[in-house]
């Protein structure tokens, strides 16, 4: 079952980009404490790397302890995203920047049985969602560039944050709010005080030597920290 918002509520899910790739299945059994995990796909024409198709997404959806969270970083994402709500992903996020219809596509998402996300990169204006705010369940605001793992968390995506949660509180939505990258014991805090709710966190998580116990820390500090109803 897809988890739900709680009053208060937050989330961790770890990226797979920072795991193991040749030991998939034991390291998605290490972050069984999980809310979701952080699936990046990646196509090298979006952003300049590539990464997984459907057909290990499948496979990961198989095997996973938790619910996958699939994030898109693909062109022409009304094409390939709705399949990926079909193989069952719990939340398919694609970018406002390479989507024709994000309305539409939105839409076909809910109807496949996923939660509809929408995620923009660091130098989109938060502006630019405001007109299709109340059609998704979760944004994901980039705190890197996207396409690659390990970047420094950027500090100058949090005042586009703390207004897209002000509009959302604004009009009485419900939506998450994700982050992703960077995300540390060290920045989580930050951004948390800043709205986010949902945080995606790859080496933090697994470059630790006990995983769960890595996530059990990130989201005491986030629920410390955060702001949101």
């Amino acid at each position: 079952m897809t988890p739900t918002r709680e009053s208060g509520a937050v989330r961790i899910n770890p990226s797979i980009l920072a795991a193991d790739f040749v030991n998939m299945q034991s390291e998605l059994a290490r972050i069984a404490g999980a809310d979701f995990v952080h699936v990046d796909v990646m196509d090298n024409h979006f952003v300049p790397n590539l990464t997984f198709g459907p057909q290990m997404v499948g496979r990961i959806q198989d095997t996973s302890p938790v619910p996958l969270d699939v994030h898109l970083m693909i062109d022409e994402p009304e094409r390939w995203a709705p399949g990926y709500a079909e193989l069952g992903a719990a939340s398919v996020t694609f970018h406002l920047e390479a989507s024709a219809e994000p309305i539409t596509l939105a839409r076909k998402l809910r109807a496949a049985g996923a939660r509809a996300g929408v995620a923009i990169k660091p130098d989109t204006p938060g502006e630019s969602l405001y007109d299709v705010l109340d059609e998704f369940d979760q944004v994901l605001v980039m705190t890197v560039e996207p396409g690659f793992g390990g970047q420094s968390f950027r500090e100058e995506t949090m005042p586009k944050l703390r207004t897209l949660v002000d509009e959302a509180r604004r009009r009485g939505s419900a939506v998450w709010f994700q982050v992703d990258g960077g995300i540390s014991e060290s920045t989580i805090a930050q951004a948390a005080e800043a709205g986010a709710d949902t945080f995606v966190a790859g080496s933090a998580v697994f470059g630790s030597d006990d995983p769960d116990a890595a996530i059990a820390h990130l989201r005491s500090l986030a629920r410390r920290h955060h702001t949101g109803p």
